[in-house]
């Protein structure tokens, strides 16, 4: 791969390039990031370091120069085009943040270094990326870089990691996650934990196995392995009916985790079992699918579970970001890990041993409506057409995508409000038995969806974390995929299909701000920082990165 960076507008050989000359940064430090920086998260809000701002993914930032009374204000300062990117669905990442250079990805694995001053691209990267792939070929997006050092991290479209120099975007070191041949793939933004690089697979929905990796920051070496798919005789195996389905589970975890440096405890959210709406080869709970998994991120070996939809026939990934926090929680204190679940349920867990604290329903969903003490839901409705059946006798239920989905939620720990991009759907489901076939879909059906203004719309929901209530939410139209970002000064910033950027106030959710950015805000959520003493709202929207300040200098 020689042709592969444009540096300072021109393509360039990798082999020529000039290590620690980044044209553009006012303020480059060549040590790079270290693993104390990463812990530290929003302590130096000129950085966004990681997918989420910090080990919490919390998404809530410190910051408070834009706020309730003058976010009318804000203006477009710059935007960025993503010069020769296919649209897809387009950029879904977070873009980093470091000496006043943004460092984002975007789809067939293209990337680019920004200088967040002005938006001029300072170089640019495209993998040359095999013919044949399955799932990356059809899927094509990618979430972001994770970060260390001098060195930025890649999953790629056909199941690698890689490594750049974030100076110049050469390569550093390549290696490759599992076979794309076989249907697996690499969307997820890395985490970095100390000195590794942690991963999940895609592919979930064609004949795979799931899995969660950790590399060697420095060299790209495998530290360890979790199988999302536990083997015959191992913790969970006895949830499959059969050894031949082991190897083609499902359970890919395509969405960044979280940390907890005290515990040592990486969170992370497993994918659907295969095939996705035909279980009836598939009896028993399938895990470790549609769950939360806590690991020990020096060894990767599992300290707890929990799982949202048992055998699940919806595909209702668990592919959402834990969210940490420490709580007063009924009169205890608590360090606790949330998830608003793809099922429909708002959970709250002890992090540390994965005690079920609190669940409650935050969509109108009719598959279920309350959780058992057994922690599984008790399901009214399955919104299957089986064989003899008719669509007249079948209750509709969220569609495919769920409640939520993988879009970035936030969480105010002033407030104790967390907030979610909800979805309101109505389909029914025509499970088909499909034989399995590697690099092929293998969904097991169809689904059906039943579509009117009242059963089809988006909200921002503000949900109490002590009690599970909605506390309020705003519609923003079509079922969306927009993240959310709050700030300390009270402030939540949500997007939306039809490109709405809009400003809600935390505590009540009413509008205060709202521009069309003109494209999808598709999976994506704002980023903001600090820089020449302004604070700088950041909104990826279709192929363009959208700058917004207040007025000054």
């Amino acid at each position: 791969m020689l042709l592969n960076i444009k540096f300072a507008g021109r393509w360039i050989a990798a082999a020529a390039l000039l290590i620690g000359v980044t044209p553009g940064a006012q303020d480059v430090s060549t040590n790079g990031v270290t693993y104390q920086d990463l812990r530290d998260g929003f302590k130096n809000t000129s950085r966004w370091l990681t997918y989420s701002g910090d080990y919490t993914s919390q998404r809530h930032s410190p910051l408070t120069q834009i706020t309730p009374a003058n976010v009318d204000k804000l203006a477009e300062q710059w935007s960025f085009s993503a010069e020769g990117m296919s649209r897809g669905r387009g950029f879904e990442a977070t873009p980093l943040l470091l000496d006043g250079v943004l460092y984002v990805t975007g789809t067939n694995n293209w990337a680019w270094a920004i200088d967040a001053r002005t938006g001029r691209a300072i170089w640019q990267y495209k993998r040359a990326l095999p013919t044949g792939l399955t799932y990356g070929g059809g899927n094509i997006v990618n979430r972001g870089f994770g970060m260390l050092g001098n060195s930025l991290f890649m999953a790629t479209l056909d199941a690698h990691i890689i490594a750049l120099d974030r100076m110049t975007g050469a390569i550093l070191w390549d290696t490759t996650l599992a076979d794309f041949k076989q249907g697996h793939a690499a969307t997820v933004s890395p985490l970095v934990v100390k000195d590794k690089v942690i991963v999940g697979n895609s592919g979930g929905d064609e004949p795979t196995k799931g899995f969660i990796d950790a590399y060697d920051a420095k060299t790209g070496a495998r530290v360890w392995r979790f199988n999302t798919i536990p083997a015959p005789g191992e913790p969970g195996g006895d949830t499959w009916p059969i050894p031949e389905v082991v190897p083609r589970g499902g359970g890919a975890a395509w969405v960044i985790g979280s940390y907890d440096p005290e515990l040592n405890l990486l969170y992370w959210g497993t994918g659907n079992p295969n095939p996705d709406y035909y279980d009836a080869d598939r009896k028993g709970d399938n895990l470790y699918t549609a769950s939360i998994v806590a690991l020990d991120a020096d060894t990767g070996k599992l300290k707890w579970h929990f799982q949202f939809t048992p055998q699940d026939n919806h595909d209702w990934d668990a592919n959402q970001i834990p969210v940490l926090a420490d709580l007063n929680f009924r009169g205890q204190a608590r360090k606790v890990v949330m998830v608003a679940s793809r099922n429909g349920f708002f959970y709250v867990f002890d992090r540390a041993t994965g005690e079920l604290l609190l669940t409650k329903v935050f969509t109108n969903t009719q598959w279920a409506r309350e959780i058992g003490p057994d922690g599984r839901p008790i399901v009214l409705h399955t919104g299957m057409i089986l064989p003899g059946e008719t669509e007249a006798t079948t209750t509709c239920i969220p569609d495919n995508y769920g409640g939520t989905n993988f879009s970035p939620p936030s969480y105010d720990p002033v407030r104790q409000l967390f907030f979610a991009m909800t979805r309101e759907t109505c389909a029914i489901y025509l499970p088909v038995k499909q034989e399995p076939v590697p690099g092929r879909l293998y969904n097991g059906g169809t689904l059906k969806r039943i579509s009117t203004p009242e059963t089809e719309y988006s909200s921002v929901r503000a949900i109490d974390v002590t009690t599970g209530n909605v506390r309020w939410e705003f519609k923003v139209g079509a079922p969306s995929m927009a993240g959310i970002t709050t700030t300390a000064s009270g402030l939540v910033f949500a997007g939306s299909q039809e490109g709405n950027f809009n400003a809600l106030e935390a505590s009540t959710g009413k509008k205060l701000w709202s521009t069309n950015t003109g494209a999808n805000i598709y999976g994506a959520a704002a980023t903001t920082f600090m820089l020449d003493g302004r604070q700088i709202v950041l909104i990826p929207s279709g192929t363009k990165l959208i700058a917004f300040a207040l007025p000054g200098n």
